[in-house]
């Protein structure tokens, strides 16, 4: 098999940073973890915020910390450092390659879509933003690692899109469509639901908007494991 990570992302118009963070990295018993977290507010404030709540799960995944618990401390460490004053939503997305399953903790009002085969299911069960108390849980679901999974998360700018001008993006019925193909790469299926998503608000997004699809494709081409990243530079450039 193949594990694909793909992530698209584009901050609030005429807002020259994100609010939105995501980092990926190497599971210490084998495996690769996306952490994405949206700060309360936009711009700076909120890039400052995503960037705290990031940085303390990626060092403790990197510990070996598991996922809910790391979700939990930094719940914890963010409470902590703001009073209880200021909020931020956080995903994990995980391919765990000791337990041979996909983990997902969410502390998000977004739904994550799971694809498999052509089943496509919605995890949409209550998760707290984090940071607001103590003793904030992840919701957690974990699912057996096997080809022709995919597994599509995002924050609420893509969820909100097009609201101002009553329409909204219908991710299932896109996922769907993409998945009537022979195993579409990640990437293309990450573009084309921010693309959707950035029309939608006719081409001004309302907010910060992040778009990460897990691909585990039955096959796999060589043993090399392969990154790319694009980052646009100049007065719109958009930070991760």
């Amino acid at each position: 098999m193949e594990i694909q990570i793909a992530v698209a992302k584009t901050n609030k118009y005429a807002v020259s940073e994100s609010g939105d963070t995501l980092e990926v990295i190497e599971r210490p018993n084998g495996g690769v973890s996306v952490v994405l977290a949206d700060g309360q507010t936009s711009g700076k404030a909120a890039k400052a915020i995503s960037s705290m709540v990031v940085r303390k799960v990626i060092a403790l995944l990197a510990e070996g910390v598991r996922d809910g618990a790391a979700a939990r401390a930094a719940s914890d460490y963010l409470y902590t450092e703001k009073n209880g004053k200021v909020s931020a939503t956080l995903n994990i997305l995980s391919a765990d390659l000791q337990t041979n399953t996909i983990v997902i903790a969410r502390n998000n009002h977004c739904p994550i879509y799971v694809a498999r085969g052509e089943m496509i299911e919605a995890l949409i069960s209550e998760a707290p933003a984090i940071g607001t108390s103590r003793n904030i849980r992840p919701d957690i679901s974990e699912i057996p690692l096997e080809g022709g999974t995919t597994v599509v998360m995002f924050t609420d700018g893509v969820l909100h899109a097009g609201e101002r001008y009553g329409e909204s993006l219908d991710i299932p019925t896109i996922l769907g469509s993409f998945l009537e193909d022979q195993e579409p790469p990640a990437q293309v299926i990450a573009d084309s639901l921010l693309a959707q998503a950035i029309q939608l608000d006719q081409n001004r997004p309302n907010d910060d908007m992040s778009v990460v699809v897990l691909r585990v494709l039955h096959h796999k081409q060589d043993l090399i494991r392969r990154m790319i990243v694009r980052l646009p530079v100049g007065p719109d450039e958009n930070e991760f």
